[in-house]
């Protein structure tokens, strides 16, 4: 059983130094899945969309783990935050009253790809290939639903063992791009990591498809979402929940849109994200 997992209270610099947001300002933060530049770069613009929509000011804060992501939340430096599927839950869960209220178009039904580099021989299959034994692995950042809870779930659920117990070595690339990268340079013999950031990498021609190949994808699952703080309307005044969620699912700018990258975005509810609430208490990254 895994050891669980422990949330470091560090925060981006940004943070460290910013007080707890007057209520005359609306933070939100982002989980850093990708490089740090792509994340400032897009969701200042989202900062800027937002402030226009609810005129208020809105501010992004960036944070340099998914753990100071789901801090941020619970300490209420943010009051509003772009999480994964895990990093969601469990944010909701040390903040009575928070919602899930919007997901990408594509997060109802999110997926995983486990790569591989050229010289294991490796070949797109229907299943994980016995032949994976004892090579390398990198997952993505340790508290990532797409880049290491589901795909170790999948990797206990077909070889019945720990991901220590299957790989000759395991590690934890910090975000997906950098998991693309590694396996690309040979670092690592497999990886596995969102699918959208997967085919965002070989879009830019930051990974050569003849170096690291996809060669199985997980089951499909929840991931992705906007989580708010239950204390919002009283902070910033009634029904501003609801006015969130609408200018989030009104967000049609293909520029604002494709920067995630999503064909828009969708309701959300607690109730979604109840297997993977369930996925991770099995794997012991959830307390019950």
């Amino acid at each position: 059983m895994l050891r669980r997992l422990a949330f470091a209270p560090a925060l981006a610099l940004a943070l460290l130094a910013t007080p707890l947001a007057q209520a005359s300002t609306f933070v939100f933060t982002a989980i850093p899945d990708e490089d740090e530049t792509r994340l400032q770069e897009r969701f200042q613009k989202v900062a800027d969309y937002l402030t226009e929509e609810l005129d208020v000011e809105v501010r992004f804060i960036p944070v340099n783990s998914y753990a100071a992501a789901v801090t941020a939340f619970r300490n209420d430096q943010v009051q509003l935050a772009w999480f994964g599927g895990l990093s969601g839950v469990q944010a909701r869960e040390r903040v009575p009253g928070s919602q899930a209220i919007a997901q990408g178009v594509e997060d109802a039904a999110f997926t995983t790809y486990f790569v591989a580099h050229r010289s294991t021989g490796l070949e797109p299959a229907p299943t994980l290939p016995d032949e994976i034994r004892g090579m390398t692995l990198t997952f993505g950042p340790m508290g990532s639903t797409s880049g290491r809870l589901m795909p170790e779930y999948y990797l206990r659920e077909r070889f019945g063992e720990s991901p220590n117990e299957l790989f000759s070595r395991v590690g934890y690339s910090g975000n997906h791009s950098r998991t693309a990268s590694l396996v690309a340079s040979g670092a690592y013999q497999l990886g596995a990591l969102n699918y959208t950031a997967w085919e965002n990498e070989i879009e830019a021609g930051n990974i050569d498809p003849e170096a690291v190949r996809v060669i199985w994808q997980t089951p499909t699952y929840p991931d992705y979402q906007w989580s708010i703080r239950g204390d919002v309307d009283a902070r910033y005044g009634e029904g501003f929940t609801d006015r969130v969620r609408q200018a989030l699912l009104d967000m049609d700018d293909p520029e604002l849109l494709a920067s995630f990258p999503r064909e828009g975005f969708i309701p959300a509810s607690n109730e979604d994200y109840a297997p993977i609430r369930e996925t991770g208490i099995e794997l012991g990254l959830i307390d019950e």
